[in-house]
């Protein structure tokens, strides 16, 4: 899996490079995440990007879904790294790598959301972002079930993140060819 995601993470540079050749401006930007459901989260994180002034509306969504994958992949990493090491609880301890599955496959879904927009397939591309906004939610059901155990604050600020990112990212999707 993880040579998968390698493989993809790259599609999704080559496919950010080759829509940079497409010219594009500040205005755009603008236009786009003024339809979104949240601009200045688009703004910001398209303006950071120097390869989003040359892109098109799709170039924009790629753009986007790169940054979806970055924070899904960074909560990943968190849920590894630093949860489960600061903890003896076995069953935190399971629901933490289960939620950092849920996180993987955010990524997964992602990328293939990615895959999707460069074959113009945009509902499916929809589709897989609408799916990796939910693998967060699936995270947070699991700690429904065991009362006794505290939803992680800083898990909880990440899957707001990543379901912001995905909305930014649906909303671009859904002006793909109107400009």
């Amino acid at each position: 899996m993880k040579g998968s995601y390698f493989f993809f993470y790259f599609l999704v540079i080559l496919l950010i490079s080759f829509q940079s050749t497409i010219k594009g401006d500040s205005d755009l930007i603008e236009k786009t995440c003024k339809t979104t459901k949240y601009y200045d989260l688009c703004v910001s994180s398209l303006k950071s990007n120097k390869t989003s002034l040359k892109a098109d509306t799709k170039g924009l969504a790629l753009i986007m879904v790169s940054v979806g994958v970055s924070n899904a992949t960074a909560t990943n990493n968190f849920l590894f790294s630093q949860v489960l090491s600061s903890t003896n609880d076995t069953m935190m301890k399971k629901l933490i790598k289960e939620c950092a599955e849920k996180y993987g496959f955010a990524s997964d879904a992602l990328l293939a959301s990615a895959q999707d927009l460069a074959a113009d397939l945009y509902d499916y591309a929809y589709m897989h972002v609408m799916a990796a906004a939910d693998y967060p939610n699936s995270c947070h059901n699991a700690f429904k079930r065991y009362p006794g155990l505290v939803y992680p604050p800083q898990l909880a600020i990440r899957e707001e993140g990543l379901k912001h990112i995905c909305d930014v990212v649906l909303g671009i999707i859904d002006n793909l060819g109107n400009y």
